[in-house]
Parts: structure tokens; sequence; C-alpha cells
């Protein structure tokens, strides 16, 4: 009998802090009140000569708009996968070489970076990455493949990778590929330059 009336009581003081807490968070949504936003990553600034580099896989749009192609690109070397993964998407946000075409929205950047124990990544981009996304379904496998794809052929400790816009997590970029959720590789996208 005692064993129950404590568990009624346990189970009770558990309910009042859920509602408590949802009604804090529903009360700051109401009022408006946004929470912190996290400070934009630096890009990288250009190695000076002698830095050590690695040559990345990175990827870009076909010439024709309808596939990924795998590019062996410069990249500054970096201590960790943590820095290095931010060396490797800054590199990958700057546009595409020629004759590629760019996926990623210009003035996209990386507000931050970084990987669980778990082996998945978190890429935070900046609300270009939706705001300027020109749409469509297939484009916007691209774009989110270029992302995925990058970090994982160049980072082997990651399984895994999420992209959050401005620190939070997005249904979609432009309303057709479902990111909620960390991602796998998907190489059926690439294809090899002619």
């Amino acid at each position: 009998m005692i064993a129950r009336r404590a568990l009624a009581i346990a189970g009770g003081v558990v309910l009042l802090a859920l509602l408590a807490w949802a009604v804090n968070a529903g009360l700051e949504r109401l009022a408006g009140v946004e929470p912190a936003a996290a400070p934009r990553a630096a890009e990288p600034a250009a190695p000076p000569p002698g830095v050590p580099r690695i040559t990345a896989t990175l990827f870009y749009g076909s010439a024709d708009g309808q596939a990924l192609v795998p590019v062996r690109r410069e990249v500054a070397l970096a201590e960790g996968v943590v820095p290095q993964g931010r060396e490797i998407l800054a590199v990958q946000l700057q546009g595409a070489p020629e004759p590629h075409v760019p996926v990623i929205p210009p003035g996209t950047s990386l507000r931050a970076f970084y990987v669980t124990d778990r082996g998945d990544a978190f890429v935070d981009l900046s609300s270009e990455i939706s705001a300027q996304h020109p749409g469509g379904s297939s484009t916007e496998l691209l774009t989110v493949y270029a992302v995925v794809n990058a970090v994982l052929a160049n980072l082997p400790t990651v399984r895994r990778v999420q992209i959050l816009v401005e620190g939070r997590e997005a249904d979609t970029l432009a309303g057709h590929v479902d990111i909620r959720r960390p991602l796998e590789r998907d190489m059926s996208l690439v294809r090899e330059s002619p």
C-alpha cells in the first residue's frame, strides 16, 4: 500500500514537472522569446603557403544539373575530426569549380559543426541554405547529399549527418527532402565526370 502511494506521488511530481516545462516553453513562444543564437562559425582564412593540406572529395552539380560529381580539392589539414570537418565544409560551401554547377545556394555559411560520440555529425548552416534555395525535389536532393556525402566521404569516423538550419532542426530545406534525422551516404546521386 505504501509502495503504491509512493509511486503515485512520484508519478504526480514527474507529471507536474513536465506540465511546468510545457507551460514555460509555450509562454516563451507566445511572448516571442527566441533562444540565444549560436555564434556563427568563422570562415577559415586561406592558409599561408607551406600549411599542410589534404585532398578531399567534395560534391558539386554536374553540368546538366542532374547529378552530383565528385571533385578532388585541396583542403587545409586540421587536427581532429571536428576542425577537419569545418575545413572540408568551408571549401564545399565556397562554390563549384568550372564546369560544375553549385548546388548549395550562394551566401550559405557554416555556423557550427560537431560530432557526437555515436558518430553522428551535425552541420549547422545559415538560413540562406533554405531562403535562397531554388526549390525542386531533385535540386534539393543534390543540395542535401552534397553536404552529407562530403562529410561522410572524408571523415571515416562519422556514420551519419544531420543538417540544421540556424541552429534548429528543420523538416526540409525547400519542401521535399526530409532532414529531421541524421542521413547516411547516398552515392546513387553521384556520377563520375565524363
